[in-house]
C-alpha cells in the first residue's frame, strides 16, 4: 500500500456565497492529491502520456461531512491500496487544520493506449514504480 499526503489552501474562486467549498471543487482536490501521489512515486502523466498511455477517470465517489471553508489549509491524503493492473484506484481523505475529517472519496482510473483508445495493463516502466510499494 501506497500513502502520501498534500495540502492545499481553500482560495475565495473555490467557494460558494457562504464561504463553502463548492462540492465540484472535490474532484479537482483529489486531482492535485493523485498527481502529486505519482509524482512522488517517480511517476508522471506527463510520462505516460508521452508513452502513448493516458489514464482517465472511469469512476468517482465522494462523501462529504462537514464543508470546507475560504482559506482552510486543507490536507489531501491519498492512498493506493492495491498494485495496479488494467485499473488504479486511489482513496482520500481531506482534513481541516484541526485534523478534522471533512471528505471522503475514491477514484478509479484506467489504463488507456492512446493510438487504439483501448484498455491496457499498466505500462512496465510504471509497474517498476508501483511494486516496491505492493511487495
Amino acid at each position: 500500500m501506497f500513502e502520501t499526503t498534500t495540502q492545499v489552501r481553500v482560495r475565495y474562486a473555490e467557494t460558494d456565497q457562504m464561504g463553502v467549498v463548492y462540492y465540484g471543487n472535490y474532484a479537482t482536490y483529489f486531482e492535485i492529491g493523485r498527481v502529486e501521489a505519482l509524482r512522488e512515486m517517480g511517476a508522471s502523466y506527463r510520462a505516460m502520456e508521452e508513452s502513448g498511455v493516458m489514464l482517465p477517470v472511469l469512476d468517482l465517489k465522494v462523501k462529504y461531512i462537514r464543508p470546507a471553508k475560504y482559506d482552510d489549509l486543507l490536507t489531501i491524503k491519498v492512498t493506493v491500496p492495491q498494485m495496479p493492473n488494467t485499473r488504479i484506484t486511489f482513496l482520500y481523505e481531506i482534513t481541516n487544520e484541526e485534523g478534522t475529517l471533512l471528505t471522503v472519496g475514491e477514484t478509479t482510473l484506467v489504463f488507456v493506449d492512446m493510438a487504439k483508445n483501448r484498455p491496457v495493463n499498466i505500462p512496465e516502466q510504471f509497474a517498476g514504480l508501483f511494486r516496491r510499494w505492493f511487495e
